[in-house]
């Protein structure tokens, strides 16, 4: 969905939905100087529109993000134009340096299909961060805790637009697909419908654990994360 002109529409659907990006961010921080006190680096895996990287700037004073969405890095150049925005596969970058913290939040790991991509990109990450270093993992709900045929509705309003967002999960092998559909009125515009449909694997907590090791990391698993779905902490070994 979000190409071109949709991208500045992902703040104002999630916004509206109640996400509080100040206060994930601020438990993030906690978590990160929890391990590492000094830790002053930090870069955003799957930054989006820079929301987190906003906040989190405020207590990393070295800051950078990464995206594969070139429309989602443009709208984070808005909101951060002294923050180094690259565009990359989590998968697959190499940014030439290493970092005190790096995170990786909103579900995004959950676009990797497999355990081996998951351990390829838990490995990318320890390749950008010093020895000793923090990763924080927002994860997808593992396969006991995701509810197949879950819908939701929501209405944002905003200055000159109103957008309906309604949303279906079902199981797909071992993925959740959700089926989410938009409709958009704008003072000018008129109404239109946008629709997008994603894939997001879920891996069971053992896997995630497993490939953490794998990678280098020595994972702690918090049920008390921003979401119901909890957080993954991993320092570098």
């Amino acid at each position: 969905m979000y190409e071109s002109e949709d991208a500045e529409l992902y703040d104002l659907i999630h916004q509206g939905r109640g996400k509080d990006y100040a206060t994930e961010s601020a438990q993030v921080a906690r978590l990160i100087l929890a391990e590492k006190p000094d830790a002053t680096s930090l870069l955003d895996v799957a930054c989006g529109t820079g929301e987190h990287l906003q906040h989190l700037s405020g207590t990393f004073p070295d800051v950078a993000g990464l995206d594969l969405s070139e429309d989602m890095l443009l709208a984070a150049k808005e909101r951060l134009p002294d923050v180094p925005l690259h565009l990359g596969d989590m998968s697959d970058f190499d940014l030439g340096r290493e970092f005190d913290a790096v995170t990786c939040l909103f579900s995004s790991i959950g676009h990797m299909r497999t355990t081996e991509d998951l351990e390829t990109a838990l490995r990318r990450f320890a390749r950008h961060t010093v020895p000793g270093g923090v990763l924080v993992v927002d994860p997808w709900w593992f396969p006991e805790t995701f509810l197949p045929g879950y819908v939701a509705g929501d209405v944002i309003r905003a200055p000159g637009r109103t957008i309906a967002r309604v949303s279906h999960a079902s199981l797909e092998g071992n993925a959740t697909r959700m089926d989410v559909h938009y409709l958009v009125a704008a003072n000018h515009a008129g109404v239109r419908h946008l629709a997008e449909s994603t894939l997001i694997t879920l891996f069971t907590r053992d896997e995630y654990e497993q490939a953490f090791r794998r990678a280098g990391w020595a994972p702690t698993y918090l049920e008390e994360g921003p979401t119901a779905r909890g957080l993954f902490v991993g320092v570098r070994d």
